[in-house]
């Protein structure tokens, strides 16, 4: 199968243009969701993906691999996302915050067996979350609508431009030989959603209209990601649809290094590895 970096980004184009076409010729009374229906479905369409695929597979991986080896691969890919949330970080002018990053990366590298082992984190390293999407924000680029893009999961318009470059810096998507980079993005991609698992049954239990519960949560955490966990107090009418706690599932239990959650796919990883493996 030949996968081209152009095809991946084509693919992604080709969403946010038909996207941003369907915000446009189309509205709901939910000025955050412009484009509900069309949403309502591609949710359904990623659940079952998931359902059907993406999930046993994952449930397999958990139960034949013991779980310090599965820490690992978690370890050695995030240690590879280290370099790119520094890299945001630099953009989004924190600079003590790439240090630490590219820091991270230096020692993890190394004395961490090429990532393997998370020493940086034990020797007092903060992990960070950053990616293109935040990037944006943190200059002032607003939302957009939201959206839910096949295959790539929820996202809003400006996170779907940041997807793309996301994709066009991945170095694993870009790895040669191309073997070992399929084998490596499968990887990724089952090995971060078995770290999700645990979701599953939080949103379950917690939701009554899912597609609601993960759109609220997913908005609502990317705006505490740009703003770093403190953001500006909302507007009235803003508050009112916050007012209910969210269960986020980085809250229940999982792994933190599996970054992103959604109970589909993880909100950046999962997508990068999507915007691949749809393009064969």
């Amino acid at each position: 199968m030949k996968i081209t970096l152009s095809a991946r980004l084509k693919s992604i184009a080709l969403a946010t243009v038909a996207a941003g076409f369907l915000v446009g010729c189309a509205s709901t009374g939910n000025p955050k969701d412009p484009i509900e229906g069309f949403n309502r479905a591609m949710f359904a369409f990623n659940e079952g993906l998931d359902s059907a695929i993406v999930k046993p597979v994952a449930k397999g991986y958990e139960a034949v691999l013991p779980s310090p080896i599965r820490t690992g691969v978690t370890n050695f890919f995030a240690n590879i996302e280290d370099v790119f949330i520094g890299v945001n970080n630099l953009l989004q002018g924190k600079i003590p915050q790439a240090f630490n990053d590219f820091g991270r990366v230096a020692i993890n590298s190394t004395v961490g067996l090429l990532g393997v082992l998370d020493i940086a984190s034990d020797a007092g390293l903060e992990k960070h979350d950053e990616d293109f999407g935040q990037t944006f924000g943190r200059w002032g680029v607003g939302n957009g609508a939201y959206v839910v893009i096949p295959v790539f999961g929820p996202r809003t318009a400006r996170d779907t431009v940041g997807l793309v470059l996301d994709v066009a810096t991945d170095p694993v998507a870009d790895h040669r030989p191309k073997r070992t980079r399929d084998v490596a993005l499968v990887l990724r991609m089952v090995n971060d959603r078995a770290n999700l698992l645990p979701a599953d049954k939080v949103v379950e239990e917690a939701a009554l209209d899912k597609y609601s519960y993960i759109r609220d949560a997913y908005l609502q955490r990317r705006r505490n990601l740009i703003h770093d966990g403190n953001p500006p107090r909302e507007t009235e009418a803003s508050l009112d649809r916050d007012l209910a706690p969210l269960a986020l599932p980085h809250d229940a239990g999982i792994d933190p290094r599996a970054e992103h959650a959604t109970p589909v796919q993880s909100e950046l990883r999962l997508a990068r590895t999507g915007a691949t493996i749809s393009s064969q």
